[in-house]
């Protein structure tokens, strides 16, 4: 199994801890994983630590598809990949509709399909086959509609590009895990239980028999992100990781539309997952982390001393040798929690 970790995106200032890169890096992690929201973004993030690094993976995640066209993200994965000798993972994710339609001022349109064409697009791109024609739902190259002058022509890439740059998406609903297995060389869900596959699994074996090209695991790599909280006091622990999963569950989307709460219910938390909703709505964000239950937390993230960290790798030790989990991305920044899990796991 593969480790990366997590820097997520910056507030007022950014910041990059390029000592701890260095460090994970020689320590042998394969990846470090940069993001966006509507601050920073994560392509110059990722540029900067590319530089100033020599063996380490970078990655996005993620790059909001509707803030490019699939020809930039293409542009700037070729560009990556040959100034850092091939270092560079493209990340992609549909972000929401609240930044996309509010930030971007694009319509959210429909992210499944959305993602489909933009690797499909990407691809034809790499492969350097011939001009890039394409006529899909979202996209179309050259596009003719309303606006346009009609002088739009094929066009193929003047930069020489690997035709295997990675492509991983974030996802957790059956439909785009669909779309991941089918069309993508990896996911990254926001958590994962290890000893569930099967929530993730099938779905994503479907995108595999739809790909039609004897695509499985050994082609593909489920990367979920993995928090780790290290505390002595083990309620300590439980209670800093609430209000994340809370925030997730109980106050991404509206009541009847919030991907993370369905995915809580598929592991088996429905109960959970509709009171944390129905208080985090209510405005009781309070109350909703309080319900937030150990057991789930436990399950998808690693909680609590020293040595209960280590007992409870053992889980994703077993997915690993399944091969149901190739990478673990860790979302921790902390020197000693990074050197433990590679001491553990590499």
């Amino acid at each position: 199994m593969k480790l990366g970790f997590l820097l997520g995106y910056s507030g007022k200032h950014i910041h990059i801890p390029i000592d701890l890169i260095q460090q994970a890096e020689s320590m042998g992690y394969d990846s470090v994983w940069t993001a966006e929201a509507y601050g920073n973004d994560a392509v110059t993030s990722a540029a900067y630590v590319l530089a100033q690094t020599s063996k380490i993976r970078v990655g996005t995640a993620i790059m909001q598809m509707p803030a490019r066209t699939p020809a930039m993200c293409a542009m700037t994965a070729m560009s990556l990949d040959q100034l850092s000798g091939g270092r560079f993972i493209v990340g992609l994710g549909a972000s929401g509709p609240q930044v996309v339609e509010g930030w971007h001022g694009v319509p959210y349109g429909k992210p499944v399909t959305r993602t489909k064409e933009y690797i499909q697009i990407m691809r034809k791109i790499f492969e350097r086959e011939g001009p890039v024609e394409f006529d899909g739902q979202m996209y179309q190259m050259p596009n003719q509609s309303e606006g346009t002058t009609g002088l739009g022509k094929p066009l193929k890439s003047i930069l020489a590009a690997a035709s295997d740059i990675p492509i991983y998406t974030a996802s957790i609903t059956p439909a785009g895990l669909r779309c991941a297995g089918e069309v993508a060389d990896g996911v990254f869900p926001v958590w994962m239980d290890p000893n569930k596959y099967d929530v993730l699994g099938e779905s994503i074996e479907q995108g595999f028999e739809k790909a039609g090209n004897g695509k499985s695991l050994k082609d593909f790599d489920v990367a979920p992100f993995v928090t780790v909280a290290m505390n002595d006091d083990l309620d300590a622990a439980y209670d800093a990781l609430r209000p994340w999963l809370a925030l997730y569950i109980g106050g991404m989307g509206a009541k009847n539309k919030n991907f993370y709460h369905d995915y809580a219910t598929r592991l088996g938390y429905g109960d959970a997952a509709d009171q944390i909703q129905e208080l985090y709505l209510s405005g009781k964000k309070p109350e909703a982390e309080a319900l937030v239950p150990n057991e789930l937390l436990d399950e998808v993230s690693l909680i609590g001393p020293r040595e209960r960290i280590i007992e409870r790798l053992g889980p994703w030790k077993e997915a690993g040798k399944r091969g149901e989990v190739g990478s673990m991305l860790l979302g921790v920044q902390d020197p000693v929690v990074l050197e433990l899990l590679a001491n553990e796991m590499l």
